[in-house]
């Protein structure tokens, strides 16, 4: 729940600067006729939506099981940054790459430029400010990994989907600056246009990697190899166990996995013996990953005859 608190201020974060930005934009475009100030003010308002439909999704989330739903409502947070994904490539990426061809097909020289200057000099403190609470909040993940192999790593998306948003807000209004620049400074409008054809590609490419990320925690995607490895050694490591099969987990939420274990123990174990010892493999896996909500484990005899499948212990989410 602190963690979700916590990403919580990034989501606020981006959702006040975008409205913000996303006005001066467009009364700048307005002003200037900038078909890239266009197409930033697109951008912003999408952006605004975005985070509303992410806070939405978190808020889901957070509900707890019922009958209806017996393992609760994690994954909506997946399916509203789908949604949210769908929407960056079609109305943010789609209409800024539509309003850039449109100009090059019309093009309009920049009479003053001023207006943009000092809108896109604001957005660039605001989009900084909005950045810098979701890279912070990224990086309490972090540790000592880098970037890029900590963003293909995470699993929540109120975090990762934010983060690159307003990475794909400040690159897009360093294209924008260049466009409207460029454009006054040698009478040129198509630059203007250009710019503005650069950041609808932008939006897509981000996206695609939104897309891509978010269809594999929808569809079921589990934890790491190095963690199955680490789960299969902390179950080695138990007293009587025997073999031990590749572990089956999936994604609920970013906190909230599901594990799956087969185990097979000695035959002169004793009922309550090997209930004790998966009592005690449960309690070790969730002090070593407490990501692990619900653990459920399967205990067999070499013979390989069901002896005493056990649910989770009586810590886990009941329903």
């Amino acid at each position: 729940m602190a963690s979700h608190s916590s990403s919580k201020i990034a989501i606020y974060g981006a959702i006040g600067a975008n409205v913000a930005i996303a006005i001066s934009k467009f009364v700048a475009a307005f002003f200037t006729g900038s078909s890239a100030m266009l197409s930033e003010g697109i951008h912003s308002l999408v952006d605004s939506g975005n985070g509303l439909l992410i806070l939405f999704g978190v808020h889901q989330a957070e509900k707890p099981a019922d009958a209806r739903y017996p393992f609760g409502r994690s994954k909506e947070l997946y399916f509203w940054s789908l949604i949210v994904a769908i929407l960056v490539f079609s109305v943010g990426g789609g209409m800024s790459f539509y309003e850039g061809v449109e100009h090059l097909k019309h093009p309009a020289p920049i009479t003053d430029p001023t207006w943009n200057y000092v809108v896109l000099g604001l957005s660039l403190v605001f989009e900084g400010i909005s950045f810098f609470l979701a890279f912070r909040e990224f990086n309490k993940s972090r540790g000592d990994a880098g970037f890029w192999a900590t963003l293909g790593r995470s699993k929540d998306p109120s975090v990762f989907a934010i983060l690159m948003e307003d990475l794909a807000a400040l690159l897009g209004l360093v294209i924008a600056l260049g466009g409207v620049y460029f454009g006054h400074m040698l009478d040129n409008p198509y630059f203007d246009g250009g710019a503005s054809i650069c950041i609808g590609l932008l939006l897509v490419s981000v996206a695609i990697f939104l897309i891509y990320k978010t269809k594999g925690l929808l569809v079921g995607q589990g934890v790491e190899e190095e963690t199955l490895d680490a789960l299969e050694a902390l179950a080695r490591q138990q007293r009587g166990v025997e073999q031990v099969r590749r572990p089956l987990t999936m994604y609920l939420g970013p906190q909230d996995v599901v594990l799956a274990l087969d185990v097979e123990f000695h035959d002169h174990l004793s009922a309550i013996e090997v209930e004790k010892t998966v009592d005690e493999l449960q309690d070790t896996i969730r002090a070593n990953h407490p990501e692990f909500k619900r653990i459920f484990i399967e205990a067999k005899g070499l013979s390989g005859k069901q002896r005493n499948p056990l649910a989770p212990d009586p810590t886990s989410p009941q329903i």
